[in-house]
Parts: structure tokens; sequence; C-alpha cells
């Protein structure tokens, strides 16, 4: 029962109130409750099995409890069963599993392979587990993971008729023995793409190359048959076209849900601000990880099952710790043995065993990264809550999506992070009801393409034929290849000639090395892994790191080891890195004219080092003691970025109004970069950038935002498509938050490299003001896409520039260029998000 909040809204009414109904009553009376959406439960609607479903399939899933299937699945097995490919996207928990498993189980039966790809090994796991539970006469299903033994994997190529794996393992293993696995090759009727919504950016990129190296394997066992592929997806924009990236197949969409769901009561939350203090005096709001913690505790101590999604690894472990704490305190210790954590990073044992206490009923409470996000059968959810945005509204309904599963009431709450994008977004409720994004991935980036060709032309010599799966820059970047050595041509085609593995040359998530391990020194125990362009920033000597509750100290760090030592210790703080950044812009693509300012997109080449680390209090973040330097390497990454300018006589009218021009810009483009991932499907960790007074490239005032990837990930090019309404939206952000000279929830950035300083608030508002001025008062054409000024494609510049003699002053992107040392400049693919923080 609800009672109406101010504005329309819904309150629980006072008396028999649930956990969920007290937490939401005394968000209401604090403050914290923002915004309260009803969402309300939807009916499902039916449809009878196919003629051609075997009675034994049809039996089986009736023994699971399904009856008869939701007329989106029956809609997907048609589609798939005809020959057709198809992408299935529907909400959270709408089943649709069944509408690949009812075609793929049968064709298994009928003597057919199907192979499924799964982003996780624990959606993997989920999967293999419930296809065994089917028990199935004659189905023979095998997972081929980095958990798999050996004499497991030798089975499975020996009789798997049904194949559960991941991108990586397909990379790594499938494709480069595929003559070993010739059997299973020769008889694939289905592949199966499992949460393809998740193949986004560069990983994305890898991940549709690799699955264009399938069909080509594909087609080589089974000239004259050809495989069917089924892929499913989240409720998404232009599922079709994901598809089609992906693939490079036409795809039918199936959108239409037929499955119910329970109502859900969406919260919007934003934690108060504390009397603390951070950087320059700013205020501090509450940790949204400390919120989480306490509203988990709540919730825990009542019963009510409940999913905490924390966007890092580290914070992960700290709410699952923190709630721990709290149940104790409050006398309710049984209930805190009924808490967890999980990520990624943990090892195999360590990972079943949280995921088998979790379907067995054993946790209530568990605090988790992405890493349980995608498609975990996880049932009887009454409670989630999200941490921090999550990055896109597609995984913002994912993770909600948990909530309600078995159709009664639930609640979801989104947490605000102490961050411009999450401030915004909790005082702007319409995000809700806004379609989700479409996926953003660029298969045609040559440093993502040049090692898959290598790849290829190693599982079998590449053709003519060959080049148009690969799309139109496979010619230049093969021929490339050959004048590097890398590949040999002849009249015949191209070949791999090194006894090298070519899969080695890319990694799909990582920047292509092996990761880091983290070592326990006194016992020489794997702790955990952490990817290696990473390290620098979140093992270096003196770092925090957070594994499975326990708090370790880094002693030392070895890049060409691979190695950090640590210890167990409970310092009472993090450790933050920071870095220095500069860019040089190679070549402008585009650019269009706002009146006096320009916007540019283009090439860059940034150069980063991480110079030196600092302590922050853990329960608000404030800096303890001053900076300790660190002597680590630079790295170099060429990328493409967007950058802003305005024109002297703007600067110098700016100055004369007492404006602080370093700090202006600076505070612009802290705050720009926070809320690009709400047009770019992005996150803040996948961008850097740079602003400064005067650039030598341009001469003018100018700020950077590129992305964190070699060759580019689309984000920075979605930011130039899209920059007249995102450059607003920061503004409408910077200018309605209820600080007075700036905090992380506006123009304060975690990541700066500068540590925040210098910045200005009513600065930044006074030149987004005059850049945005200019836009509406140029009159030029609008172009494509919406956005006004004149545009035109400018030459490349010539680089090797002088370094900016005005100071220039960086955000940090993603940590994932190539080592200064090494000799191959290829791609890596994005860590998740819970792999960028300790």
């Amino acid at each position: 029962m609800l009672r109406s909040l101010p504005g329309g809204q819904s309150g629980p009414e006072p008396g028999g109130l649930s956990g969920p109904e007290r937490m939401l009553r005394e968000g209401e009376r604090s403050g914290r409750l923002i915004h309260l959406e009803q969402i309300p439960a939807r009916p499902g609607v039916t449809a009878g099995w196919p003629d051609w479903a075997p009675d034994p399939v049809v039996e089986a899933f009736g023994r699971g409890g399904i009856q008869v299937p939701w007329s989106h699945q029956v809609a997907a097995a048609e589609h798939a069963r005809a020959g057709r490919h198809v992408i299935i996207s529907t909400g959270t928990a709408s089943g649709k599993s069944l509408g690949y498993l009812l075609p793929a189980l049968t064709g298994a039966l009928e003597g057919g392979t199907a192979l499924y790809i799964a982003p996780t090994k624990a959606l993997a796991a989920d999967q293999l587990a419930a296809v065994r539970g089917l028990e199935l006469p004659g189905l023979r299903a095998a997972a081929l993971d980095g958990d798999t033994s050996r004499g497991d994997r030798d089975w499975a190529r020996s009789y798997a008729g049904y194949l559960l794996t991941n991108p990586d393992m397909l990379h790594h293993v499938l494709l480069p023995q595929h003559r070993r696995w010739s059997g299973f090759f020769s008889h694939l009727r289905y592949v199966i793409v499992d949460e393809c919504h998740s193949y986004k950016g560069v990983f994305g990129s890898h991940v549709g190359h690799v699955l264009r190296r399938l069909r080509r394997i594909a087609a080589h066992h089974a000239p004259d048959g050809a495989c069917t592929f089924v892929l499913a997806s989240a409720t998404a924009s232009q599922p079709g076209m994901t598809a089609r990236q992906l693939t490079g197949l036409d795809a039918e969409e199936v959108t239409a849900d037929g499955s119910p769901h329970g109502p859900v009561s969406f919260a919007m939350w934003e934690p108060p601000l504390t009397e603390a203090r951070g950087e320059a005096g700013a205020p501090v709001r509450r940790a949204a990880t400390a919120e989480a913690a306490e509203l988990l505790a709540g919730l825990v101590r009542e019963d009510v099952s409940t999913l905490a999604f924390v966007r890092s690894r580290r914070g992960a472990e700290s709410v699952a710790l923190h709630t721990k704490r709290l149940l104790t305190e409050q006398g309710a210790a049984r209930h805190a043995e009924r808490v967890a954590a999980y990520r990624s990073g943990y090892l195999a044992e360590d990972r079943r065993g949280v995921e088998k206490a979790l379907r067995g009923g054993e946790l209530t409470g568990l605090a988790t990264t992405t890493a349980l996000e995608l498609g975990v059968n996880i049932t009887g959810l009454d409670a989630v809550l999200i941490a921090g945005w999550p990055g896109t509204r597609a995984s913002l309904w994912q993770q909600a999506g948990r909530a309600g599963r078995r159709g009664d009431r639930a609640v979801a709450v989104l947490i605000a992070r102490d961050d411009p994008l999450d401030t915004y977004l909790v005082h702007h409720p319409e995000i809700l009801r806004h379609p989700v994004e479409a996926t953003v991935l660029d298969p045609a980036n040559p440093y993502v393409l040049a090692p898959h060709l290598c790849a290829a032309a190693a599982e079998l010599p590449l053709t003519e034929d060959d080049l148009p799966l690969f799309g139109p820059p496979a010619r230049a970047v093969a021929d490339d290849l050959c004048r590097r050595g890398l590949l040999r041509c002849r009249p015949s085609g191209w070949y791999w000639t090194h006894r090298a593995l070519a899969s080695r040359l890319t990694s799909l998530r990582g920047a292509g090395a092996e990761p880091v391990r983290i070592i326990e020194e006194a016992t020489g125990r794997l702790i955990g892994t952490v990817d290696e362009p990473s390290a620098p920033l979140f093992a270096h000597q003196g770092a925090t790191y957070l594994h499975q509750g326990e708090t370790y100290l880094v002693k030392s760090l070895d890049l060409d080891d691979g190695a950090a030592l640590v210890r167990a210790a409970d310092p009472g703080y993090v450790t933050s890195a920071r870095q220095v950044t500069d860019v040089e812009v190679i070549g402008t693509r585009q650019c269009m004219a706002w009146g006096e300012a320009e916007v540019c997109f283009g090439d860059v080449e940034v150069t980063r080092q991480v110079t030196s680390f600092v302590r922050r209090r853990t329960d608000n973040g404030r800096t303890l003691g001053r900076e300790t330097p660190l002597d680590l390497p630079p790295r170099t990454l060429r990328t493409r970025a967007l950058w802003w300018t305005i024109s002297d006589a703007q600067a110098e009218q700016l100055e004369r109004a007492g404006v602080d021009l370093p700090g202006a810009a600076h505070a612009a483009e802290h705050a720009s970069i926070g809320l690009l991932p709400l047009f770019a499907t992005c996150d803040r960790y996948d961008l850097g950038g740079v602003s400064t007074d005067l650039h030598p490239a341009t001469g003018r005032l100018t700020v950077f935002v590129y992305d964190g990837h070699e060759g580019g990930a689309g984000f920075a090019e979605r930011g130039y498509e899209a920059a007249r309404r995102w450059l607003t939206a920061t503004r409408q952000a910077v200018a309605s938050c209820e600080c007075e000279a700036g905090c992380p929830s506006c123009i304060q950035s975690p990541k700066c490299g500068n540590g925040n300083s210098p910045l200005s608030k009513q600065g930044a508002l006074a030149l987004l003001d005059t850049l945005l001025s200019s836009e509406k008062g140029e009159k030029g054409a609008a172009p494509a896409g919406g956005e006004s000024g004149s545009r035109r494609t400018v030459r490349p510049w010539g680089g090797g520039a002088e370094r900016p003699s005005s100071k220039a002053y960086p955000e940090s992107g993603l940590p994932n260029p190539v080592h200064a040392k090494t000799p191959l400049a290829f791609a890596g693919g994005s860590p998740s998000v819970d792999q960028q923080e300790n």
C-alpha cells in the first residue's frame, strides 16, 4: 500500500510496513528520496508450442515449470528454426533463453551442434546448469572456459553437442585449434550470442571480429551448410543494427515482450551532504557505497532478498564489509553471515562457492559488480540497490529488472554518487521514460582489426573473398601488415608465417599483456589479478587492495614480472593515483563553427604518466597528508578526441569580467566528461580529458575529451555529434548544484591528474554560456543529427608541435595505451569498471 507523496509521487502507508516500504518512508522523511516512479505490473501473452518442437524437449521444459511459452519466445524460435538470423531484445527475466534453447536443443538432438557464447563465466556456468537440469536423453552439454580441466576439454571436443563458452576462449582456443574441433564445427547449426548488448566499445569491436572469424571457420568445415545466429539482448535501441555490427549479418528483430512482470517501485535516491570537506574545502556527500551498505543492512535484517550493484571491485567488497559490520553492531550477527560480495578477479573456487550459496538461499544480501548482472538465473529477489549510475539506460534496466522476478511487488533504488552525472539524473527522473541507447562499437578501428586479420590468416590463409567479411578497411590494413612483416602477401592471399600464436597479439578485454598477479608476500598465495594497464593506477607501491573484505597494502609492483606483492593490513584509508597528461593533435576529421567558437573531432596522441598517489579517508574521501611520489614509465595512446575552443576575443572578454580561464576550462572539462556517458553509451572511465588556456595546435583556450582506447572507441565521435545537447546538459548540471564553489557533484573529478586544482564553478558557467551562445548565434545550416553550426572536413594537421607553454589540466581516461616498450601497438578491449578500481 502506498500513500501520495508531494508532486504526485507515492510513499508507503504507515502501519504494517514491509522492509522496502519502511526504507522508502524513511527516505521521504530525510529528503533522500528525490523521486519515486511506480512501474505497473505487466500481464503475460502466451503462444502455443511450435509443431516442430520434439515431445522430449517440450516435456523437459514442462518439468521445469514452463507449461506454455511466451509469445516472444516462440517468435524467436520460429525465425531460428527457419534458418533466419534473429535477435531477441526484451526485458530482464523475460525468458529469452527459451527462445534460443528450443531450436538449438532440437537441432542438437537431430545430430547438429550448437555453440553458446556468454560474456562471463558466471552466466555460462548458470546456463550449463539449466541445460543439464532439463535431463534430455541424448543431449551432451559441456562448458569450455579458463576453469575447464584438460580432461573435460578433451571430452567436450569429442562428444559435446551443446558447447558453452565465452569470446576469450573462442579467440584463444577454439578458432586457433579449429582443426582439432572439426567434428564440432562441421555440424554447427546454431550460434547463440547471449547478452549481446554488453559487447560495446572496443571490447564489442573485438568480439565482432571474433564472430566474423567464426563464420569463416564454420563455412570452411561445412561448406554446404550455414549456421544460424541467434542473439539475445536486454531491451535496446536498434537491435537489428547491433546484430549487424557484431556479426556482419542482417537479423530479424523480436522486441514485443510477452512475459509478465510484477509492479516495481523505482526510487531515485540522493545521499545527504556531510560535515566533511574535501579538496579546496568543497562539501562532500555521503558515499553511495556507504548509503548502499546501510540500506542493504536494513533490508537483510528483515529477510528481504537484495542485490546491491556496485560499480567497482573495491566498492563491492567495501559494501559487503560495511554491511556485515552494521549488522553485527546492531546485534544481528546471524544476518551478517548471510551477506557476501561477488566480483571478477575471484579465484574459481571462491566464485563457484558464492554462486552456490546464492542459488541455495544461504545468502540474503549480495554486493556485486556487473559480473552478476548478465543473465544469471537469480530468482526470488525483492529489492535491488544500484550504487551509482551504471553507465547506460540499458544497464540500469538490466540491473533493476532483477527485482520482482517472482511477479510480486518489488523495489529498485538508484543511489546517486557524488558525481555530476548521478546528481543530474536523480533530479531529472524523466530519464526513466526515455528509450534505451543504441550500442556503440566500431569494427572498422584499424587497431582492433589488424590483430584479427593476423589471427584469421593463422587459422586459414586470407583470400580476396574473405576481405569483405571484415569490412572496407580490411585491404588497406592487410597491406599495411605485409609492409610491417606481420603477414606475407602472395598471389593466393595473405599468410601468417610466424611461430608465435597470432591470437596472442591482442586481448579482447585488456591491453594485450598478461594480467598482473596480486600475491601475498608472506605466503606466496595468489590473491587475485588486475589488468596490466590498470596496475600503475591501482596496484602501485603503497596502494590499498581489497579482496573478499580483507584489505591489503601493496609492497611492490614489478611490471616486467607482472606481479604485485601485498601484505594484509587495515590502514583506515584508500589510495588514489594521479597522473599527468599531454595531448598532441595529429589530424582533424571534422569541425563545426559555432560563431567565433569551434567544435572539432579528430586524431590525437596522448602521453600519460602516473606520478604520485594520495591517501583518502574511507568514510568521506578526504585527503590525508601529502602526495607520495611514484616512479613509473610514461605511456602513449593514439586515439580520437573531440575538442572545443573559443576565440581570443571571447577569452579576453571573459578575463575582463574576472573569469579565471584555466580554472573555468578545467571545471568545464570535468563536468562535461561526467555528463558524456549519458549521450555516448560509455563510462566515465572510458574517457579522458585535458584543458588548457592556450594549446599549440589551436592557439586558443581548448578543452579536449578523448577515447581512452587505442584507435578510438566511438565515444568522442558520439559527443561531437551530440555536442549541443551534451554541453547544454553540462551547463544545467553545474548551475543546478547546490554547492557554492564546486564539489564532486558538479566540477570535481575523482580521477583528476592535477588534484582538482585550479577549478572555478562560476567561471565554468560563464565559459559554457559563451560557447553555447556562440552556437545559438551561428546561422549555418543545421547538419544531420540536429546539431546546429556549419561543419567542414579539415585536412590532417601536422604533428610535432611544441608542448603547451600554458599549463594543461588533465582528467585521466581509461589506462589502456600500449606500454612504451611494447613493439606492436594493437588495441585491447575495455576492462570492465570493476577491473579498474581495487
